[in-house]
């Protein structure tokens, strides 16, 4: 009987025997610890977004001050004009 066959045999007979009693209180502290997960992932994806907002609204109102789209006047020579 090869290793593998052997637990599979294991699992099968822990599988097919008496089940331990679970205690009562386990069932409202595992409801109570979802709760909790769940409200922590919902808080924290209200943050994201609410940061991923306000860093576009800075980003926003810093390209609309510096405008950096424009080019800045070229200062190492002065322009030619009246040829």
């Amino acid at each position: 009987m090869s290793p593998l066959d052997r637990k599979e045999e294991q699992v099968r007979k822990l599988m097919e025997g008496p089940h331990p009693v679970v205690p009562a209180a386990l069932v409202v502290d595992a409801a109570t610890h979802g709760r909790r997960l769940l409200r922590r992932r919902r808080a924290l994806r209200r943050l994201g977004w609410t940061v991923l907002f306000a860093a576009a609204v800075a980003f926003t109102v810093w390209a609309s001050l510096t405008r950096p789209w424009v080019t800045p006047p070229s200062g190492i020579s002065p322009p030619l004009e009246g040829w």
